[in-house]
This record gives C-alpha cells, structure tokens and sequence, in this order.
C-alpha cells in the first residue's frame, strides 16, 4: 500500500478523500517551483508520471518544463534533473545541471535508475539513481534512421516519442514516431531492433507481420504479460496490439476523429490524438485521449471501452466529485500507482490529478 510510502501530509490528504470515485488534486496549480508542497508548486506542462520503487511518484514535464521532479518523502516537490532551460547537455555531469530538449516520458528501472525520452534531441538519457550523473543509453544527436541490430548507443531516432519497459524489466519499448517503427533495446546487451513499422505511412493490414507492416503514427507503446504490446496512433486514433508472434491487428479505433462509442465495441469507437497507453492491474488499458479531453478504459477479454474520467469538455472544473464530471484540459498521461489508484497527467491544467478507488 502506498501509505508505507507516503509522507505524513500527504496520508492526511489521501485520507480525506479515501473513499472511492472521487477525483482529487496532488500536484500542481501552485506558485512555487521547487522545494515546496507538491499542491502548492507550479508544474510546466507535466506529460506523465510513474512512481520510483520507493513509491515516490515521479513526473516528466515537457517543452515548457524541461524537467524531472520528484514528490519526496516529506511531500515535497524536488528537481530531479533538467534547468528548465531548452538544450543539448553532453553526457558526465549532474542530471540536475542537465538541459533537454522536449521530455515526453520516461520510466524508472527496478533500480531506481530513470531513463528519460529527451524527444527532440533524438536520445535515450539515463539518470543514475546513486549518483545523479546522466549518461546517454541510446541515440546520437542527430535525426535519421539507421543502427538496427547493433548497439543502441551508435542508433538514430527520429523523435523518440515514448518509451516502456516490458514486465520483466529487460527489454525496452521505443516509439520512434518520426520513423514510423517500435523499436527494442535489450537492456542486457544494448542491441535495439524494430518489432514493428517499415518506416511507410499507412494503416497496418489485419494479421500482418508486424515488423512489415506500415503504421500512421505511433505515438505510445505498451508491453503486456503475454509477450505482445499495445501500439497508440495518434493521427490514426486507433489502438493496436501485437501478439507474441508479432501478428498485427486494430481493437480501438475505426480511423475517424470523434467521441463515440463508450460502452460498446472498441473498432467502433472514435478518438481524437490520443496520446498514451498503461496497463492497469486487472490487464485493461488505459487511454489518454487527449484532445478529448478524457481517459478511457478498453478491455481485452470483452473488447468494450469504457470512460474513465473527463467530460469531453476542455475546463478545470470537478475536483472533489465524480471522475466523469470533472473537466480536463489535454490529458497527456495516465498510469496507475502503487496504491491501485489512477494518476492524471492533466498537462494544459498544469496539474497532477489522482482517481481514488
């Protein structure tokens, strides 16, 4: 439970909303940018959270930010790394020193060690936990496509989008949405190669290998426990899995941009850019469509979507009640925290929003 985790105003306010379906405020919104209560600092365009083993939740913002923050013990909000200036730091120094270019994600290791999406800089930084010292994992500065099947430190992205860690921890996710391809690093042996897009712009045909497959958009990637992972086209507004055996197929999304469908099948709902894809507990997806304003759940085993929160209304209002009443205004991440609760990364609200269930 996170309250083994959490400092003591933070279960104060965690217990004053403890009962279920209720959307509640945990960072952002402030004036403060560090070294302060995660309510009471501004964030810049925060694009996702995840939480450290420690069950300290982390958060990435983006080209407004161009940081790594950290809700510590003591509930207070602590730079992780990044100036908040825009930049290319070279590799050695302090990741507090450090200046990125556009951070659209990141995740943290089972040790502790973050590994950031610097997006436009076309590189996959590491942040040692032990020592705070940032090195480059994949990538060299410079946009392209080439390095498949050799180490990933001599590799070209062309925007590396969003990255994910596999169940196990091993194997690294890379949406490399400029090239059109998933990407995969071994993180024992650092040899990426692509798992799925050849690099052309189309919608992937049903049962299709997916390595030779062409894909609109991917802009989110999401690995399972069967050994597939979930694809998310922005542009495409589709969600697609592939399988173990690599085999394609769409299961969200007909292509058209909208807000229908909740309730019923997944192929015959609309989205409109839709941003990023977690796995909650029970093995559903969760979808952060963003440009609508709200997260969605879409089920495997029934192959239903469901609203989670937002009412399709871009605002702020609604915090303190019903998920489906509360506005949201460009919901760019979701994922889920060691308390089983869902984590909002609300990034045109500046704010951090937290589903208690």
């Amino acid at each position: 439970m996170i309250r083994r985790f959490l400092p003591f105003a933070l279960l104060l306010f965690t217990a004053a909303f403890s009962h279920a379906d209720k959307i509640v405020l945990v960072a952002g919104t402030g004036t403060a940018e560090k070294d302060a209560p995660a309510t009471q600092c501004a964030l810049h365009e925060p694009f996702c959270t995840e939480f450290a083993p420690s069950g300290e939740m982390i958060i990435a913002e983006m080209e407004h930010g161009n940081r790594v923050l950290k809700v510590g013990k003591d509930g207070v909000l602590h730079v992780l790394a990044g100036t908040g200036a825009k930049g290319s730091t070279a590799d050695g120094g302090p990741a507090t020193a450090a200046t990125f270019n556009g951070i659209h994600n990141f995740v943290v290791r089972p040790d502790g060690d973050l590994l950031i999406a610097d997006s436009f800089n076309s590189r996959l930084r590491r942040i040692d936990s032990k020592t705070g010292i940032m090195t480059t994992l994949a990538g060299v500065p410079k946009k392209g496509f080439a390095g498949d099947g050799g180490l990933a430190t001599d590799a070209q992205f062309s925007t590396l989008i969003q990255i994910a860690l596999n169940p196990a921890g091993n194997q690294l996710y890379c949406a490399d949405i400029g090239n059109r391809r998933i990407r995969r690093i071994d993180l024992a042996t650092n040899v990426i190669i692509t798992v799925a897009g050849n690099g052309q712009f189309g919608v992937p045909p049903e049962g299709a290998d997916a390595v030779n497959a062409p894909l609109v958009d991917p802009r989110s990637v999401t690995p399972d426990a069967e050994g597939g992972f979930y694809i998310l086209e922005r542009n495409g507004n589709a969600l697609r899995y592939v399988d173990a055996a690599g085999k394609i197929k769409t299961v969200v999304g007909t292509g058209a941009k909208g807000l229908s469908g909740d309730g019923g099948p997944g192929l015959q709902a609309t989205m409109n850019g839709p941003k990023y894809t977690a796995l909650d507990r029970d093995g559903t997806v969760l979808i952060a469509d963003a440009e609508n304003h709200v997260i969605r759940r879409y089920a495997p085993k029934t192959g239903l979507i469901t609203r989670v929160a937002g009412t399709g209304k871009a605002g702020a209002a609604g915090l303190g009640g019903d998920p489906l009443q509360c506005e949201l205004r460009r919901p760019h991440g979701v994922t889920v925290g060691p308390d089983g609760a869902l984590y909002i990364t609300d990034s045109y609200n500046d704010r951090i929003l937290k589903i208690v269930r």
